[in-house]
């Protein structure tokens, strides 16, 4: 059998589970995970190789030369008693440049799947970054883009977004991730405890002050109204600052960042899924929303904005509701709507999950990948 190194810098974070739930359900071919450092937690049973596993000196040089550089012969160490490479998928454009060097070095086939801000940060954005990972991008993507294989984008509107970037229309290929309906069952109605979710990096472009905005104007008729925000990121202090000067702290919990598994938990116990995205100042956009998937495979209506690869998702007034972007009073006016009619939050769940068997199933989308491998590979 085959062997497909499934390659990320930053190994098992905590926010990228779909990728290494993507992985998983390869059954056709044998996989690996390869990247400079593991900063989550591994999936077992499948080995990973990376640069810096201990933390020793000599990791660690290994490490900051490759970010620095894209060069792959730190990678001729951790890769030395392995089973030979037939493909490298790489996630995020980013990693790509890393990737591509790697798939030269060991001279085999580089697929690269395109997620979001990898396609839609802006030039400035990515060299005001200072990011070694992203300037290094700025400056050698066309290579990656002429050299490169084949480029999966997560959805129609990162494969519009890619050909606006001079990714070669012949190389791309539009692909959903999906998620696994067999593991994750349809939540029992009366698991519904009537929070509202919010599960998201706290960033811009995930629109959560304009969900607290939301929330003020519902909280005027709905007093009891509980909020509940899964995640952390930089814009967290200005969060809670804006929660307490909208006077909506008792209406409000920041749980953090958690486990996937009680993610899924905290799930099957709201009323609805919120996420307002928006296009961000650095021109970052969603790619797809795939915490919109988990809600709709639990059988929980969504709310989501009329942006990115979100309608892909949610279809407005079937599975959910779908805003204008930066618009608190139409999300208010739809959230209160679902607070109000428990008949519709039941029928736009039921066919939420029905959307989901039907084109986002893990196991169907990966049985597509694995023929787009076999392209690559040549069998």
């Amino acid at each position: 059998m085959k062997t497909v190194g499934i390659f990320r810098n930053q190994l098992f974070k905590g926010s990228e589970v779909f990728i290494q739930q993507q992985a998983e359900s390869i059954q056709a071919y044998n996989k690996c995970y390869i990247g400079r450092k593991i900063i989550g937690t591994p999936v077992k049973d499948t080995p990973n190789y990376v640069l810096n596993r201990n933390g020793s000196v000599t990791e660690r040089f290994s490490e900051a030369y490759n970010a620095l550089t894209t060069s792959a012969a730190p990678y001729d160490t951790p890769l030395k008693n392995t089973p030979a490479l037939d493909l490298i998928h790489a996630h995020f454009a980013i990693d790509g440049v890393y990737a591509l060097a790697l798939a030269k070095r060991v001279k085999v086939p580089l697929i690269t799947t395109l997620h979001g801000f990898d396609v839609t940060v802006t030039a400035k954005d990515l060299l005001a970054s200072r990011s070694p990972a992203w300037i290094n991008y700025l400056f050698r993507q066309n290579a990656l883009k002429q050299q490169g294989d084949k480029f999966i984008c997560v959805s129609n509107f990162i494969a519009e977004q890619a050909l606006r970037n001079g990714f070669p229309e012949k190389k791309l290929i539009q692909h959903y991730i999906g998620i696994d309906t067999d593991k994750y069952q349809q939540r029992d109605e009366s698991e519904d405890t009537g929070i509202i979710l919010h599960v998201a990096r706290l960033v811009e472009k995930k629109g959560t002050s304009v969900l607290l905005n939301a929330l003020h104007q519902i909280k005027k008729s709905e007093k009891n109204v509980q909020l509940v925000i899964i995640g952390d990121g930089p814009l967290l202090p200005q969060l809670k600052a804006q929660v307490t000067a909208l006077d909506i702290e008792t209406n409000v919990r920041f749980v953090g960042a958690i486990p996937h598994a009680e993610v899924m938990q905290w799930m099957r116990k709201a009323s609805m899924l919120v996420l307002p995205s928006l296009t961000a100042k650095t021109g970052d956009a969603e790619g797809l929303g795939m915490v919109l998937l988990e809600a709709a495979v639990t059988g929980v209506p969504v709310i989501g904005t009329n942006h990115g690869g979100i309608p892909e998702v949610v279809l407005d007034a079937k599975t959910g509701f779908l805003v204008e972007e930066n618009n608190s009073n139409e999300l208010a006016e739809r959230m209160l709507t679902l607070v109000r009619d428990s008949g519709l939050k039941r029928a736009f769940g039921s066919n939420g999950r029905e959307r989901v068997r039907q084109d986002f199933d893990i196991n169907i989308q990966t049985k597509k990948l694995e023929k787009i491998y076999k392209d690559m590979i040549n069998e």
